[in-house]
């Protein structure tokens, strides 16, 4: 366990140390919340990019997950048998 300073910022550097050993590195993105007992929990957060959606995309990924018609027809049969 290390002792921190709370800068008169409300800012803590956390030993690079501590860091390493939960794999985490300066450029980290953190979530920080509270418990009920008054603990500080830091967790790393995870970031993903956005992608905005043209319609070309859109229909594009519509074709490539379309159930091919033969398939469709060949369903509709079985369940028409009750298979």
């Amino acid at each position: 366990m290390e002792l921190l300073k709370l800068g008169t910022k409300g800012q803590v550097t956390i030993p690079r140390a501590i860091l390493r050993s939960v794999g985490l590195t300066g450029d980290t993105p953190l979530l920080v919340e509270t418990t009920p007992e008054g603990a500080i929990l830091l967790r790393p957060a995870a970031v993903y990019p956005i992608e905005i959606y043209s319609d070309e995309r859109v229909e594009e990924f519509e074709r490539e997950n379309a159930v091919p018609d033969a398939l469709q027809a060949r369903v509709r049969a079985s369940l028409a048998r009750g298979d």
